[in-house]
């Protein structure tokens, strides 16, 4: 009986196999789908709140008020303008871009370098309770905005009821003296960095954690100085993470809203608030849809900083393990 078995090829473990195999297939697909199910509220709010609304968005910024496909809304907002009677018409959207993008890249840059400096302090403390308070209040600082920051400034620096300006008055330096206004283009950036600069320290703080002591010790051993082992060592490690938060503060000077709004009364042509007047009503008849065009194009550039900051914070990760 067994050389029966053994010849047909049905041995008992090869039996068993089988078997097996078949009743681990519905396990393994059970695993899967428990797995997968803490993933799904995720899921479902991406689409709802991410995904769709960028369909549609997508959809209608080539589309006319009566729902023919056009390029008409992409090209009014990238317009310069033309002469009418001597005066300057339209390209009011276009300002508003390079007005963003300027804003943008100077509350990047700036609050980059100073957090980048200032993240370096901080990791090198060797005091834990300050490092807890710092990154404690950066996480905090980092989320202040809107209408409230807008307000500390206005009480703290408006050209005549401001207790800042007060007391740099009695020391004979009046900002306002000298070109500076809070309402404003340099004066909005200036309220931005409030929360540009602590973003940028909670961002590259753990890129100083891969700096490990044994390479400096290792380039002290063999005779480099300080300014070679940053040139050589540090800089190169710690660039991709500098410049991948420069994107993403970047992206987060770009899209900020409220507090230019509460600060200016919209008075300052930036793409977020133009947008915001549309939603308001304030726009020219039959052009509606514009709104959606500045919402495309808001979302290809930020796009473009979240993607390069992805890039070079996967190049940074390496020395983070």
């Amino acid at each position: 009986m067994s050389d029966l078995v053994t010849d047909t090829g049905l041995s008992p473990s090869g039996v068993s196999d089988e078997v097996g195999s078949k009743k681990s297939l519905p396990g393994a697909l059970f695993r899967s789908v428990r797995t997968g199910v803490p993933v799904l509220p995720f899921l479902i709010y991406v689409t709802l709140g991410l995904l769709i609304p960028t369909i549609v968005i997508i959809n209608l910024a080539f589309r006319s008020n009566k729902g023919k496909l056009t390029l008409a809304n992409i090209r009014t907002i990238l317009s310069a303008g033309h002469m009418h009677a001597g005066l300057l018409m339209g390209g009011q959207y276009r300002a508003g871009f390079e007005n963003s993008l300027k804003l943008a890249l100077v509350t990047a840059i700036v609050p980059g370098v100073l957090g980048t400096f200032l993240a370096y302090a901080i990791a090198t403390s060797n005091h834990a309770l300050f490092k807890r308070l710092t990154a404690a209040c950066s996480g905090v600082l980092a989320q202040f905005g809107g209408v409230n920051l807008a307000f500390m400034f206005i009480a703290a620096l408006n050209a005549t009821t401001g207790v800042v300006t007060h007391w740099l008055t009695d020391i004979g330096f009046n900002p306002w003296d000298h070109g500076f206004s809070l309402f404003k283009f340099w004066g909005v950036a200036f309220v931005y960095m409030y929360f540009q600069l602590p973003l940028m320290v909670l961002i590259i703080t753990p890129a100083f954690a891969g700096l490990k002591e044994s390479w400096r010790e290792a380039a002290s051993n063999l005779g480099a100085s300080t300014w070679r082992y940053w040139r050589h060592v540090g800089l190169p490690v710690l660039a991709p993470a500098v410049l991948g938060g420069m994107f993403l503060l970047f992206g987060s000077g770009f899209s900020a809203y409220a507090t230019a709004e509460a600060l200016t009364g919209g008075t300052i042509a930036i793409t977020p608030i133009q947008i915001g007047d549309i939603l308001n009503g304030n726009v020219l008849a039959n052009q509606q849809n514009l709104g959606y065009a500045l919402g495309l194009a808001m979302i290809v550039i930020l796009l473009i900083s979240v993607i390069g900051y992805a890039l070079l914070r996967r190049r940074t990760s390496r020395w983070l393990r």
